[in-house]
């Protein structure tokens, strides 16, 4: 089926109590894993391009590989830009063919955030399609802190930038490895009290996953990027691949063996999510 919008899938996740997986790709082999991994379980998927990804694979190869995946699955597929920084590459991932764009102005001011989020939404909607924005600051592990989504300002940056989804800061980290963590479900709580803005939780690989469930089937949290999780599956099944047969060199023959591997962490992740 053709590609779909944000919208199109979060709007229902909303309304039906369940979220839906924003799975990180950076190559061929984890995006053909992904789609196989919806169809098996039945949902939509949302293949992100984030700019590991996008520095790896320029963006207009990356909107015809997400096209001929979507038009060949039977089911939604967002073809999502993930974390895009300036108003030109938001534009160069519309015209290539991206269903979503994420502006993420969450390092500059709120006004700044608020004026250039505005302007990546409005392009995005004449164009037909979605903008997902983020109001506080998801932090890195081992890196940079994270600064937590005030409520007050997440009522504000909604209404002023008409985002179709809204990334928070609650405890989420970005490429944490471990599930240690947890969200801060009382702030979730006050932030989804004054929007109505399907909510988005990046850094969804460090959060337990009895929570995401919970969470997706009891708040307006309607959407888990889930990265790094995922990175770590490909890699075991790269490296088993490569150690079981030392002497083989075809790259080909060695990337097969990711996809079944790829395709059940995928299916985990989903099905933890559907509801």
């Amino acid at each position: 089926m053709p590609l779909v919008s944000l919208s199109d899938v979060l709007q229902p996740a909303l309304k039906g109590r369940y979220a839906v997986g924003g799975l990180v790709t950076l190559g061929w082999e984890d995006m053909r894993a992904f789609v196989a991994a919806a169809e098996a379980e039945g949902c939509p998927v949302i293949l992100q391009a984030g700019p590991g990804c996008r520095e790896h694979t320029p963006l207009p190869i990356l909107g015809k590989m997400f096209r001929h995946l979507g038009e060949g699955a039977s089911v939604p597929v967002v073809a999502h830009l993930d974390h895009g920084y300036t108003y030109d590459e938001c534009s160069e991932a519309l015209d290539a063919g991206f269903t979503s764009l994420m502006f993420d102005g969450s390092r500059d001011t709120l006004a700044d955030n608020i004026s250039q989020t505005r302007k990546i939404a409005e392009m995005a909607h004449a164009a037909g399609i979605s903008c997902e924005g983020e109001i506080g600051f998801v932090g890195y592990s081992n890196g940079e802190q994270s600064a937590g989504t005030d409520p007050a300002e997440a009522a504000t940056f909604a209404i002023e930038t008409g985002v179709d989804a809204m990334a928070i800061s609650v405890g989420n980290v970005h490429l944490q490895e471990n599930k240690e963590g947890g969200l801060d479900e009382g702030r979730i709580a006050a932030i989804q009290l004054v929007t109505d803005v399907p909510l988005v939780i990046h850094g969804g690989s460090g959060v337990p996953v009895e929570q995401r469930l919970r969470l997706a089937r009891t708040t307006d949290i309607c959407k888990f990027n889930i990265g790094t999780e995922l990175r770590m599956a490909f890699g075991n099944a790269m490296r088993d691949a490569v150690n079981a047969d030392p002497a083989r060199f075809d790259r080909v023959s060695i990337l097969k063996e990711t996809h079944d591997p790829m395709v059940a962490a995928a299916r985990r992740v989903l099905a933890a999510l559907k509801g």
